[in-house]
C-alpha cells in the first residue's frame, strides 16, 4: 500500500518560501536545506510532508496541483495567510456559495483554504474541487 509523503513545491527562493511555509502550517524542517532542498514536516513528524525543491519554473495558471488546507475558521485563517504573505486570487467561475477561498503563497503557488465548520470532521467536501482553482 501507498501513501503520500510529501508534496514537493517548485520555488525560486527557499528561503522565503520555507519562512512562509513555516509560518503558515507550524511546520519544521526535518533537517537543515540541503543543496536548495527542504523537507517541512508537521511537529512530531506524523502526517504528509511539504517539501521545498529550488528549482526555478514558471508557475502554470491554473495549476494542474494545488494544496486544499482545512480549518474550521476560515475567515480568520485566510487573514492569516494574506498577513504572512499570501495573496487572494479572484477567479470568475467560483461560485457564489463555495466553501473555499483560492489564494497563492509568495511566489504564486495556488492553494486553497477549506471551511470545514459544522462538518465535524476534516472530510473533503461534497463535490469536486473546481478545475481552476
Amino acid at each position: 500500500m501507498l501513501s503520500i509523503g510529501s508534496v514537493v513545491i517548485r520555488v525560486d527562493d527557499l528561503e522565503r518560501q520555507m519562512s512562509f511555509w513555516q509560518a503558515a502550517l507550524g511546520y519544521e524542517p526535518r533537517r537543515e536545506p540541503d543543496d536548495g532542498f527542504v523537507i517541512l514536516q508537521p511537529p512530531g513528524g506524523g502526517g504528509t510532508c511539504i517539501s521545498l525543491d529550488h528549482v526555478p519554473a514558471a508557475v502554470q495558471v491554473p495549476p494542474r496541483l494545488h494544496l486544499d488546507l482545512y480549518t474550521e475558521d476560515q475567515d480568520a485563517e485566510v487573514q492569516r495567510l494574506l498577513d504572512l504573505g499570501a495573496t487572494k486570487v479572484e477567479w470568475s467561475k467560483r461560485p457564489a456559495d463555495a466553501d473555499y477561498v483560492i489564494l497563492a503563497d509568495p511566489e504564486g503557488n495556488r492553494f486553497c483554504v477549506v471551511d470545514t465548520a459544522g462538518r465535524g470532521d476534516s472530510t473533503p467536501p461534497d463535490g469536486a474541487r473546481q478545475p481552476g482553482s
